[in-house]
């Protein structure tokens, strides 16, 4: 080969390798990589509920759909105000067959839709409830998963539909996108935990007083139940009731620091865990004390859901309002709200002995004829699994003025009751005063838990945030310790809670084929010029030219 030919040779080669590399980048382009969150999957009392599948391979495809479009071989992907729950509904019940589905979460629950339109705060709470509740409660055969909502899924979805305009759905000749989630087969959470903890602030006894101390109890449930364990903050359900706890042990923590001020009620802090699931964890931490812990403690008070009311709390108890002790409780609470300005309402429901169900955490300690109540923004009991965390209850749903409303009237009407100041307008914990709430500590403990998912089985009993819970409480309170038990009931959980989206885009048959003609097209004219420049036009002649056949003499 002539010195010419080579260097032509070479730069055709480099030319190629071009080329290809150029492919390359433009197939890595095509492929982008989302964090996914897939709905729970759990078995109550052996049915199989949520959803049953993780894998997800499947052409993209968005509303609205074609007349008689079959979505057997296609993930749906749709904004959640776009998506229409009787679509849902109508696929579960009558068991139509879905490839998967990705929900598209607003970024915010005060956010836009779809087509860029403002919706209403309320508005996308109330889809979000409704659509948990369909959803948790059902069979789903099909991979289910959640993402939030951004500029590169508002173009994917302009492509999808600009796709669809053409008549024909998204395959393997038309192309489009590819959704696909590799994941292993969900496995069975094995033994799943439940952590209590519980601290003390012990009171004054006076001299030749040899009888115990009674004891408060205020109680608070930490964890949560929601469509998507990993988006399952519980800001409000019940973050707000571990917030309002928290800085009620930091402000009685100062006054009992002080022999002087010290009060002659034990305080008795518990952060339960279960609470979802009939309060399992306060039932095993009330058997673990013994009989006459029990017996010391005069009431119980419960925080549940105190993150999001403005005028009207709820006192929701057992025993009726008669009861010598419900009647002062209420009596204490009445006339810190009254000059709070905000009212507090009382709720009685009877106890039904015969169902193993409580609505409430206090059902659990009347169960052991330990009077109780519990302190909610709720008017009513929520029903079975609602209500516990789910989507639409994030930070912007939990507002740090109402948790320090309930410790501000918990703590005034504790501190009346402690050290016997009914009836004289005396603020204990008066603003700017050393022993005044601290907005501050209240926002970054809602910040903490609103990124943090608490679904109890998913909790180890070493996780960094039961620690963190157990160091804070150890700051303000004595005797500090974690009890580790196991979760009882019907409920058997999966795992596989987030997964990681990869979306393709997929050429069609037609552009495969125009780039093999063309790809061919160009490896023959590079042979044909390397051999013009190397041999000659004579020799690329041979090449093509039929070679004569030869004559077999005959025998």
């Amino acid at each position: 080969m002539s010195p010419s030919g080579e260097v032509v040779a070479s730069i055709s080669s480099a030319l190629a390798v071009a080329l290809v590399l150029l492919a390359c980048v433009e197939l890595g382009d095509a492929a982008a990589a989302v964090g996914v969150y897939r709905l729970i999957q759990y078995d109550l009392a052996g049915a199989p509920l949520g959803s049953r599948a993780a894998v997800l391979n499947h052409h993209a495809a968005t509303l609205p759909l074609p007349p008689g479009a079959d979505l057997s071989r296609s993930a749906l992907v749709a904004p959640l105000l776009d998506l229409p729950l009787s679509f849902l509904r109508e696929y579960l019940a009558e068991k139509k067959h879905l490839g998967g589905l990705l929900i598209l979460l607003p970024t915010k629950l005060s956010d836009k839709d779809g087509a860029g339109n403002n919706v209403d705060k309320g508005q996308v709470k109330g889809v979000l409830a409704e659509l948990e509740k369909l959803l948790v409660h059902e069979e789903v055969p099909y991979p289910v998963y959640f993402a939030f909502h951004d500029d590169d899924f508002d173009n994917l979805l302009a492509d999808i539909r600009k796709i669809a305009s053409s008549g024909q759905p998204a395959s393997a000749t038309t192309g489009g996108y590819k959704l696909v989630v590799s994941s292993a087969e969900p496995r069975k959470v094995s033994s799943p935990t439940i952590s209590n903890i519980q601290g003390w602030l012990p009171g004054l006894k006076g001299e030749g007083d040899t009888e115990q101390l009674p004891t408060i109890a205020i109680v608070a449930n930490y964890d949560t139940f929601g469509a998507a364990p990993a988006l399952s903050v519980g800001s409000d359900s019940n973050g707000s009731g571990v917030v309002a706890l928290l800085e009620i042990a930091r402000l009685f923590s100062r006054l009992y620091s002080n022999p002087k001020t010290r009060g002659k009620y034990n305080l008795l802090f518990g952060l339960t865990s279960g609470g979802p699931y009939n309060y399992n964890g306060t039932s095993k931490w009330l058997r673990s004390f013994d009989q006459r812990v029990r017996e010391s403690i005069d009431y119980a008070i419960c925080l549940n859901s105190v993150g999001s009311w403005s005028n009207d709390l709820w006192m929701h108890v057992s025993k009726p309002p008669e009861n010598p002790y419900i009647k002062q409780i209420f009596e204490d609470f009445s006339d810190i709200s009254k000059e709070m300005g905000v009212s507090v309402g009382i709720k009685h429901k009877k106890i039904n002995v015969s169902n193993p169900r409580v609505a409430w955490e206090h059902e659990q300690f009347s169960r052991f004829r330990v009077t109780a109540l519990t302190l909610s923004e709720m008017s009513s009991p929520p029903e079975f699994l609602e209500s516990t965390g789910g989507l639409h209850d994030t930070r912007e749903s939990t507002d740090a003025d109402s948790v320090i409303r309930t410790v501000r009237l918990v703590s005034e009407s504790l501190a009346r009751h402690i050290y016997r100041l009914k009836g004289r307008n005396i603020d204990v914990f008066a603003e700017n005063s050393s022993l005044a709430i601290n907005p501050h500590y209240i926002q970054s403990w809602l910040d903490l838990l609103s990124r943090t998912p608490r679904v109890a089985p998913f909790l180890q009993k070493n996780d960094p945030f039961i620690a963190a819970l157990k160091n804070e409480l150890s700051e303000h309170t004595a005797d500090v310790h974690v009890q580790n038990d196991a979760l009882d009931g019907m409920f058997t959980f999966y795992d596989a809670t987030k997964a990681t989206l990869n979306v393709y885009q997929v050429a069609s048959v037609t552009f495969d084929l125009l780039f093999l003609l063309v790809l061919g097209s160009y490896l023959i004219v590079l042979f044909c010029f390397l051999v013009i420049t190397t041999r000659g036009v004579d020799d690329l002649i041979n090449i093509f030219r039929r070679p004569p056949s030869r004559k077999l003499k005959g025998a």
